[in-house]
């Protein structure tokens, strides 16, 4: 079983968090729960707030925590802040060290990259954000045009709901692609019919 961990901040994206979040879960109740453990991780463990005014009470803080095998970092406009941080930026690398898996979601791509973690990397994030992302991030190797990149290790998605597709492709990647099909079904998800 695979322990993901979703970071929750104030003015976070909701569906950043909230399309990889569905994904990782439906896929353990589909499959008796043997697949992936979701559980999401704040600062100090308080609610936050959406981008646009949803109160979410995360499970933990970063002193409290199972461990993380996936982390997600989602985007929005909070992640200007959360980069300026020290105890979230310490938070998000030494993760990153223990995990398997480090994604972001759109604009959540500036955390990883005031890290460092993009360095000669092809990395994407939300159009609007390529811009800033580059100057974070001047060794990173930026895709505009990719829904998401896959480095191994390091992955990014673009914009919003790419990061439900790249939820998609980890699932693939770990557990083959009838396992993510019958996620696929269940939730609808695009092309779902063909599946």
């Amino acid at each position: 079983m695979n322990n993901v961990g979703i970071f929750l901040f104030n003015d976070m994206e909701l569906l950043d968090f909230a399309g990889p979040y569905e994904v990782f879960s439906v896929t353990a109740e589909l499959n008796d729960y043997k697949l992936f453990k979701v559980f999401t991780v704040s600062e100090g463990g308080a609610a936050v707030k959406s981008v646009n005014g949803l109160t979410v009470l995360p499970d933990y803080g970063f002193d409290s925590h199972p461990p993380v095998d996936i982390l997600v970092v989602p985007g929005g406009v909070g992640t200007r802040a959360e980069i300026a941080k020290p105890a979230v930026l310490e938070w998000v690398a030494a993760t990153n060290r223990n995990a398997i898996i480090t994604m972001s979601v759109c604009s959540g791509a500036r955390v990883l990259g005031v890290l460092g973690l993009l360095d000669r990397l092809e990395a994407t994030t939300h159009h609007q954000v390529i811009g800033h992302l580059a100057e974070l991030a001047p060794r990173a190797i930026i895709r505009a045009d990719e829904r998401f990149v896959d480095n191994g290790k390091i992955m990014t998605a673009g914009g919003i709901s790419a990061g439900i597709d790249l939820s998609f492709h980890i699932v693939t990647k770990l557990y083959g692609k009838d396992i993510a099909d019958k996620t696929v079904r269940y939730m609808e998800y695009g092309d779902w019919r063909s599946r």
